[in-house]
């Protein structure tokens, strides 16, 4: 969906509601994408944001209220949506001076209060989305090392005739979502940027 003006809270909630009967728009939905149907690129990025127990507590918070997403030129609406398998959301980005609007589904949260501690969960596309996938946030606590590590894995391809026409602007716009969603958690949580952000991408499967 594209919007001249900023949507309202009523207008995406509505848009929520108009895919809220539809199916995922890919074959797996099982919130891991180390193993992404055929035909999809693989997006991979890593960043150590932080150290110990408190930073791992501000990592989780900052998920829970969808802050990796609050990047300015996109964001996720509502954002106070739950952290719950089923729940939606749209994703809205403002790109060539409208705002555009992708809905997607959760389908798996994570967790794992184990040694390596790790929260997160998995979102995969409605059929009104500019693409065709999955994307899973996920935040680690190693109690060994003390570090805390943010970390996305996701799997895609274009939808829209738009993002297939621009496919390669689109791919510029993931990968620097990548970059700015772990720039930003390094903020929330306080961590230095005393490590490069580890990105690998382009491998279609």
């Amino acid at each position: 969906m594209v919007s001249l003006t900023h949507p309202s809270a009523e207008a995406i909630r509505a848009f929520l509601a108009s895919q809220s009967e539809f199916p995922l728009t890919y074959a797996s939905s099982r919130g891991d994408a180390t193993e992404p149907p055929p035909g999809y690129v693989v997006d991979h990025t890593r960043a150590r944001i932080g150290r110990g127990e408190e930073a791992f507590a501000r990592a989780k918070a900052a998920l829970e209220r969808w802050q990796q997403v609050r990047l300015g030129w996109v964001e996720a609406r509502p954002d106070d949506a739950p952290i719950r398998t089923g729940q939606e959301v749209a994703i809205v980005a403002r790109r060539f001076g409208v705002w555009w609007l992708s809905a997607c589904r959760i389908v798996r949260v994570l967790d794992d209060p184990g040694p390596g501690r790790r929260f997160g969960f998995a979102y995969g596309t409605l059929p009104d989305h500019v693409g065709i996938g999955e994307e899973r946030f996920l935040v680690e606590w190693d109690r060994s090392t003390g570090e805390v590590w943010y970390d996305i894995l996701a799997f895609s391809r274009p939808n829209w005739l738009v993002s297939r026409i621009f496919y390669g602007y689109m791919r510029r716009l993931q990968r620097r979502f990548g970059r700015d969603s772990a720039a930003a958690m390094k903020r929330l949580v306080g961590g230095q940027p005393d490590r490069p952000i580890e990105e690998t991408d382009d491998h279609a499967t």
